[in-house]
């Protein structure tokens, strides 16, 4: 296996350049904040971006878990990828995390390590710097439907590049907010799930009364038992479907939590 290291402080834009690098670089995963990430896809670990302080953010990132870090260490094994990159803020933070990972060392000299200094600018660096400082902003060099569960009741942004002549091919990383870069809690009232619900009935023709939803909040997800009758003339078992499945979608878009659960109970034809 190949390793490549890519260096840099916090918040100049390592992650959001790293996709580029492994598609110049013909390197087929990443490891960044505690996440393995392979062909696009987030394959194991716990994102260092999901813990609610710095500190335990950087003890995720450098796999301190030791069942996180053998899940991951596991799941490389079982890829068996070719090549690696490996994110960090420092030479010796990289390094521990390939002894942790139980990777094959790079040498100090090697033209493997690479800094971020060498594949951006300054002026790349300072903007990166303004949308983490500033804004609060942290990329994730994979897509936001590999990270919807993983992220469920974090704003997820995808920022999609398409490269080449022919405009095919396409990458995708995803802006998330941290735990600990928001001001304040969010959550969600009730009245809210109920509110949507019910709009989305009135907007569904096969819908001819919700009687009743019972939410069950998890922390980072919700489960919903809905009760409904059908209109006149509508098939019963294809409108059940359909409007589960749109309430599913209405609720995650409307407010960025993950929907584990909707048990719909038809309870008669209106």
């Amino acid at each position: 296996m190949d390793v490549y290291t890519l260096v840099g402080k916090s918040g100049t834009g390592k992650s959001f350049h790293a996709m580029d690098l492994c598609k110049k670089l013909n390197i087929e995963s990443i490891i960044d904040d505690g996440l393995f990430i392979y062909k696009n896809s987030v394959i194991a670990g716990v994102s260092a971006k999901r813990q609610e302080t710095k500190i335990g953010a950087v003890k995720t990132a450098l796999f301190l878990n030791d069942d996180v870090r053998k899940q991951v260490a596991e799941a490389i094994k079982r890829e068996a990828p070719s090549s690696i990159l490996v994110l960090g803020t420092s030479d010796d933070m990289v390094d521990k995390i390939i002894e942790k990972l139980q990777l094959p060392p790079v040498a100090r000299n090697s033209r493997n390590r690479i800094h971020i200094e060498d594949i951006t600018t300054e002026e790349e660096r300072k903007t990166a710097h303004r949308q983490r400082n500033d804004l609060g902003k942290h990329v994730i060099p994979a897509p936001s439907l590999q990270l919807k569960r993983t992220f469920a009741g974090y704003f997820m942004d995808p920022l999609r590049f398409f490269r080449g002549k022919d405009q095919g091919a396409a990458s995708e990383r995803t802006v998330v907010r941290p735990a600990y870069s928001y001001l304040g809690e969010y959550f969600v009232a009730e009245k809210v799930i109920d509110d949507i619900v019910m709009c989305l009935a009135h907007k569904t023709p096969s819908i001819g009364r919700v009687i009743n939803v019972i939410q069950t909040p998890k922390p980072d997800s919700y489960r919903l038992k809905i009760a409904v009758k059908i209109r006149k003339g509508y098939p019963v078992w294809p409108s059940a479907q359909d409007f589960q499945k749109a309430v599913e979608q209405a609720v995650e878009k409307m407010t960025a939590f993950s929907v584990a659960e909707i048990e719909l109970e038809i309870r008669g034809i209106n």
